[in-house]
């Protein structure tokens, strides 16, 4: 029993075949398509990359991140949401977490922030959006961009506002554990035209073809031009018409996440030694993980234990600036405490819309009896 996995019915492979049959596999009618289903969800227009690093590096391009600039981010994530930042040549900053929901902490940001600053990378933790208005008037005071890290939360809102509307830019990721999935995919959102402009030409390579602003506009109707470079960062037609097939059942997906994590949250209730997520006042999240807290140093015991019975239970994340290449950078552990002391104790359930009642039973059961409860 994975932690987290696809699910796909007849209406995708439907799509996919019809997609695999048309005379376009690559970039045709599919993507704008897909890209309207994505943005009547994420609530601000969007464009397709081919995943979530990339929509990262796209997102980070669309916002001028380079040399001399720093970006202010969480550790609590994967390790794409810094090192797509650090490829563009930004210093990357790392500010602590809150406690409660493992999101990046305004205060710690707040206490971060510089004329340097370019942008500040949130991630909304497990599905459970960040605290996007207290960040947005941080990033306004130092001329930053604010860059939602929403692979964990397509479907989510946040105060009656859908998940793409809370950032300058935000990023989606449809890796098959996610919310729906592409196999491969991901997308860029933004409410200002500027900002997907640039990360709609950053994704096709940087070439322009409008002739309105085109340098040499004579050439002929063949002609487009590099004005900045670009990378091939297109999704294809192909895995867009799984997207839209996907998202139509987004409503089912989200509903039935729901339910699963209100199941958790009761069977759980009153567990010694376990420390249950918590859902914010205003916030109504589409739940990618249910992460919980093993206390008493007992968390290596527990995932080893759940593991050797076939419920593959998972840690997310370990703190991005641990890994060998940000020690090699001059990264210290000790750096931010909270994220390191939720680190310590995360567990990451099996939550997914296939999982069954009685799966779920199983988990909590073989989870109650390893901590003796």
């Amino acid at each position: 029993m994975p932690y987290g996995r696809q699910s796909i019915d007849p209406s995708d492979v439907e799509a996919v075949v019809a997609a695999l049959t048309s005379d376009w596999l690559t970039t045709g009618p599919r993507v704008a398509d897909f890209e309207a289903d994505i943005a009547a969800v994420a609530g601000a227009p969007a464009v397709t990359v081919t995943n979530g690093t990339t929509a990262l590096h796209t997102a980070y391009a669309a916002a001028g991140v380079g040399p001399g600039d720093e970006v202010v981010t969480t550790p609590m994530t994967f390790v794409a949401t810094a090192s797509t930042a650090m490829l563009h040549g930004a210093t990357v900053l790392f500010a602590d977490v809150e406690d409660e929901t493992a999101n990046i902490d305004p205060a710690a940001v707040e206490a971060l922030v510089s004329e340097k600053t370019r942008a500040i990378g949130a991630v909304d933790y497990a599905g459970h959006p960040a605290e996007y208005d207290v960040l947005r008037k941080i990033a306004e005071r130092v001329d930053a961009v604010v860059i939602g890290d929403a692979a964990h939360a397509i479907g989510s809102t946040y105060h009656g506002r859908p998940v793409g509307t809370l950032a300058d830019l935000t990023t989606f990721s449809f890796f098959p554990t996610k919310n729906l999935t592409t196999a491969e995919g991901g997308a860029v959102a933004s409410t200002r035209p500027d900002l997907l402009d640039r990360a709609r030409t950053f994704r096709n390579i940087g070439m322009v073809r409008d002739r309105d602003r085109l340098r040499h506009p004579d050439e002929g109707g063949w002609y487009y031009e590099v004005q900045g470079f670009g990378l091939n960062y297109r999704l294809p037609d192909v895995l867009c018409a799984l997207g839209s097939s996907q998202l139509r059942r987004i409503a089912a997906f989200k509903g039935r996440r729901q339910q699963l994590t209100a199941r958790y949250d009761k069977l759980l209730a009153g567990v010694p030694g376990l420390r249950l997520p918590v859902q914010r006042d205003g916030v109504d999240p589409m739940r990618h993980l249910y992460p919980v807290r093993v206390l008493g140093g007992r968390r290596r015991e527990v995932y080893d234990r759940l593991r050797a019975q076939g419920i593959l239970v998972q840690v997310n994340y370990i703190p991005v600036y641990w890994h060998p290449m940000f020690e090699d950078l001059g990264y210290r552990r000790g750096m931010c405490p909270v994220a390191e002391a939720f680190y310590a104790e995360e567990l990451s359930l099996p939550l997914f819309y296939d999982l069954t009642d009685a799966d779920q039973d199983r988990v909590v059961e073989a989870l109650r009896i390893v901590l003796g409860s």
